[in-house]
């Protein structure tokens, strides 16, 4: 099979499933038993075939595993209890006191707020503006060990320079670390710039149904680990490749228990299926949503990737297939944007990102609320700024949700 989705619906028959299931079926057992203690001991020491413990393998999680390493084209992956799990775990089992670390200043808030504490443990980032590749480069330091960055920043929609950046991680021997959460590997594939570790965040895009928890990291084969000095000796065992994984298996599942749940692995594996078909709908309104806003007279400014004049609409149109279901406006500062808001009636008015419904949120007043107001300044966050994920209900309905919005803020402007 060619095509990207007859690989994923059709990825847990290619394995022993049991019964003939079409699904990977839900194995919500703790632990497993074997009728000969030597077999027991054979799975513990990574000599014999079988699981140990469901805080570090599950039959439903690796099959999930097993999807994300399709959809990435990577040689082996790693799920977690959340996308934040999975970042923390690898900057965890990867880093020591006294490492640095390049990181795109246009992050994810809880991202940067976990990058601080790492900081504040002895283990250094620098921020810089990562849609210039000479920014990181200037960055790097002596100690430095990997460049982490996101596809599409998150609410502003700023493009990295990640093929730049794969080019100077190569040269520089850097472990290259791309979230692809915002683009979801039916948009991109961070193979394609030289990626070493790919993070997702298996709750949005790939789950797609907000309905579970999850995150994955995909080890892609391009960096030789063999030379990276963290690497402690228990974990170098058999494929080099898997050296950095098999650390963050020990690290963050045995040692700190962020585990996938089953369940949740389950209703992230089923929904992954339509991945595709549901990017290709979100893509083609946020197209036309963000079209429409960014010619109304009331609104300020429009992030989208895919409008000419954004910064790096060149970059995304020769990196992605698509630029994303996610866009944000500034309205104008005339208008409320409480009462903006509360006229949608089909738009729910909520966090998270990559739902099959269409969400809002009032950026600086939520996500951004705690970072501050110097904070936000420097991250370019307007009070007026609504960020949108959009969902797959139907056009026509979306665009009446913000012609009532529009309407009900203007009333209120001219009457008060």
């Amino acid at each position: 099979m060619k095509g990207f989705t007859s690989k994923i619906v059709h990825s847990d028959r290619q394995g022993n499933i049991e019964h003939g299931s079409m699904h990977k079926p839900v194995h919500s057992t703790v632990a497993y038993g074997y009728d000969d203690a030597r077999d027991l001991a054979a799975v513990f020491q990574g000599t014999g075939p079988g699981f140990t413990y469901s805080r570090q393998v599950n039959p439903t999680v690796e099959a999930l595993q097993a999807k994300v390493t399709t959809m990435e084209r990577g040689v082996a992956s790693l799920c977690f209890s959340t996308g934040m799990a999975a970042i923390g775990t690898m900057l965890f089992a990867l880093l020591r006191k006294g490492d640095h670390f390049v990181s795109s200043s246009f992050l994810f808030g809880n991202t940067t707020s976990l990058l601080l504490t790492f900081a504040n443990h002895g283990v250094d980032v620098t921020f810089v503006d990562a849609t210039d590749a000479a920014a990181v480069a200037e960055a790097v330091q002596d100690n430095t060990r990997l460049v982490f960055v996101e596809t599409i920043a998150n609410p502003r929609t700023q493009v990295t320079a990640l093929q730049e950046i794969g080019a100077l991680c190569a040269a520089r021997n850097l472990v290259y670390v791309v979230d692809n959460t915002m683009t979801s590997p039916y948009l991109f594939q961070p193979a394609a710039v030289g990626a070493s570790l790919v993070v997702n965040s298996l709750t949005k895009y790939i789950g797609g149904h907000g309905n579970a928890l999850g995150g994955a990291i995909t080890e892609m084969g391009a960096y030789d680990w063999r030379g990276f000095d963290n690497i402690q000796a228990p974990c170098k065992v058999k494929d080099e490749r898997l050296w950095a994984l098999t650390q963050m298996k020990k690290k963050g599942l045995r040692d700190f228990g962020a585990s996938l749940a089953p369940e949740a692995a389950h209703h992230i594996a089923v929904g992954a299926e339509t991945l595709a078909l549901r990017m290709e709908r979100q893509c083609a309104t946020t197209r036309s949503l963000a079209e429409y806003l960014n010619e109304h007279e009331k609104v300020r400014r429009v992030y989208y990737p895919g409008l000419p004049e954004h910064p790096e609409y060149e970059r995304a149109q020769a990196l992605f297939r698509h630029p994303g279901a996610l866009f944000g406006f500034e309205l104008d500062p005339g208008l409320d944007i409480w009462t903006f808001m509360n006229a949608f009636e089909v738009i729910v008015r909520s966090t998270n990102l990559g739902d099959n419904r269409t969400l809002a949120i009032p950026v600086a007043h939520t996500i951004y609320h705690e970072v501050g107001p110097e904070w936000r300044a420097r991250m370019g966050i307007a009070d007026s700024l609504i960020r949108i994920s959009v969902g797959i209900e139907d056009c026509d309905d979306l665009l009446d949700d913000f012609r009532r919005g529009f309407s009900a803020s203007q009333s209120q402007s001219s009457t008060g």
